[in-house]
């Protein structure tokens, strides 16, 4: 009898049965109905707080099918990225299944909560400008359900057959197929932007490097344990159902903890920009401005917009004299052909960072400015936000220039592209939801069906310790990246390198669905939004 039949007899024998009993379904229901609730709950008092009176039933509805959709995506995210923190330690004795899933569960929450945003809205950058501000209308509509079920549809079915497929790919693909669906419809003459090319190159090029640098580096880091450690327990597969020694199951449960930390910190991110966008479209006066942000830190935010009007003014010679409107429409052309250093358009993000200036001037703090003008002021904080990080490449703008620029670029990010503590929550909540429900499909292929012989704990080290290095830099640096392709691969280059063998079958597919993931993605987000722009 082979490795891997013993060993999949062995996991049919552990295999989770709390998922099945009355008591484990009950308490996912009451989990599930306290998160909506809270939900519910957080948005009203945000709305209560702003001052918003309400909104209509039809308005509100799509809210909610909107925000369950968001926490729907990043349920079924749960069943492919977060199950493979928990692959290891199932497969190797450390943490009987459902004490495994409920503590990656736990630990995906605290990496969820202290996350920066960065990642969040990295992905939201690769979305068409007028969309992003303009997500109340009926092609914002469009676009947020047509992308988020495009996403999921792929997930569910990649997690059907059991191939360890990336979330991130799938819904960097529905991002773009929005984007060139929305430039393909629109009408002749008209002005509509599609994928922002140059930013999916930023993003697809750290999607591209997850499985590269989780094999090589795990096949390395398994080699550096063969010639250090002179232990030959830890290069063993377990037997039956005992555990493995206590340092070892300690090495194994640290690195879960740690990949689940950090994949809560940059994959729970996703979700929580594109449930920013449906929060600011349903109710702009609530969450377009971030309305936290402390009066104590306005004058610092004037000073700077003054600085950065002041730069841009020097820069425009004199055409800093057209209205807001025109302004806006001349930043935003130059985003999208990415012509931002000449001199009329200094002149528009000069007239901008002074309608900014008048506004925070006038009103003391963000959370004052009346509801009629926060969709301008947003859009303004946004477009010059976006120029600022694009000028800031440009040797038009040196030295002091660009350090005040760089500034005043921080202090509109804090003022746009925040995170409320409750969304984090929910998506938390959602992720580990997702674990506990799916992890099954994924934890066996990469258990037992990437190599031929049985996961043994070096190998089962070396590929999470790599994992969680690799995830916790990409967050640093505010870059998506796929915690299935980087542990997928990273077992497949440490079966390598212990002359295991690996499953050629297995793999295939995995490189298939990559390949594959993209395409299928665009088309079926693209064919959606073509079809909702005519029901929104």
């Amino acid at each position: 009898m082979s490795d891997t039949t013993i060993s999949r007899g062995r996991f049919s024998r552990i295999s989770m049965k709390g998922g099945e009993k009355p008591v484990f379904r009950m308490i996912f229901l009451a989990v599930l109905v306290v998160v909506l609730a809270f939900v519910g709950y957080s948005v009203f008092t945000d709305l209560k707080a702003a001052g918003e009176h309400g909104l209509a039933v039809s308005a509100f509805a799509l809210l909610a099918l909107a925000l369950i959709t968001a926490l729907g995506f990043e349920f079924v995210n749960g069943f492919h990225d977060t199950a493979n923190a928990v692959a290891t330690v199932i497969y190797t004795n450390s943490l009987p299944p459902l004490v495994a899933v409920v503590w990656s569960g736990m630990w995906n929450l605290l990496g969820v909560l202290v996350s920066s945003g960065a990642v969040a809205y990295s992905v939201i950058t690769l979305l068409p400008v007028e969309l992003i501000l303009q997500t109340g209308s009926g092609a914002g509509h469009a676009m947020i359900f047509a992308l988020l079920i495009a996403a999921i549809l792929w997930n569910l079915a990649t997690w059907a057959i059991g191939i360890p497929n990336s979330s991130s790919h799938a819904l960097v693909g529905s991002i773009m197929g929005v984007g060139v669906a929305n430039q393909l419809m629109a009408p002749a003459g008209v002005p509509t932007y599609g994928v922002d090319w140059s930013q999916v190159g930023k993003v697809f090029s750290s999607l591209l490097f997850s499985p590269i640098c989780g094999f090589v580096l795990s096949m390395s880091l398994f080699w550096t344990f063969r010639i250090l450690i002179r232990n030959r327990a830890l290069f063993e597969a377990p037997e039956g159902k005992t555990p493995p020694p206590l340092w070892i199951r300690s090495l194994l449960i640290g690195t879960c903890t740690g990949v689940s930390y950090f994949h809560g910190g940059n994959d729970g991110q996703k979700g929580m920009g594109l449930i920013m966008l449906i929060l600011i479209g349903a109710a702009p006066t609530a969450y377009a401005l971030n309305r936290a942000m402390p009066e104590a830190a306005m004058p610092a935010f004037v000073q700077s917009a003054n600085e950065a009007t002041s730069i841009f003014h020097t820069h425009a010679l004199g055409t800093d004299t057209v209205d807001a409107a025109t302004a806006r429409t001349i930043v935003m052309n130059g985003l999208h052909e990415k012509a931002l250093a000449d001199r009329q358009v200094y002149g528009a993000l000069a007239v901008l960072s002074r309608d900014i200036t008048g506004a925070v001037e006038g009103y003391k703090s963000l959370n004052a400015i009346p509801a009629a003008q926060v969709p301008n002021v947003r859009t303004d904080m946004y477009l010059v936000s976006d120029a600022i990080r694009t000028l800031n490449q440009s040797p038009a703008f040196g030295g002091a220039e660009a350090q005040h620029l760089k500034q005043f670029m921080g202090q509109l990010d804090a003022g746009t592209r925040f995170i409320p503590t409750w969304v984090k929550i929910a998506v938390a909540v959602a992720l580990g939801m997702g674990t506990m429900v799916g992890w099954k499909r994924i934890v066996v292929t990469v258990g037992e069906k990437i190599g031929k012989t049985h996961l043994n704990y070096a190998q089962g080290a070396s590929a999470e310790i790599v994992a969680m290095g690799t995830i916790g830099l990409a967050e640093g640096f505010g870059m998506p990246v796929s915690t299935t392709h980087i542990l997928s691969s990273g077992v497949a280059g440490t079966m390598a390198a212990a002359g295991s063998g690996l499953q050629w079958r297995t793999l295939r597919t995995m490189a298939m669905a990559w390949v594959v993931t993209l395409p299928a993605a665009m088309l079926m987000s693209g064919v959606l939004f073509c079809i909702l722009r005519y029901v929104f």
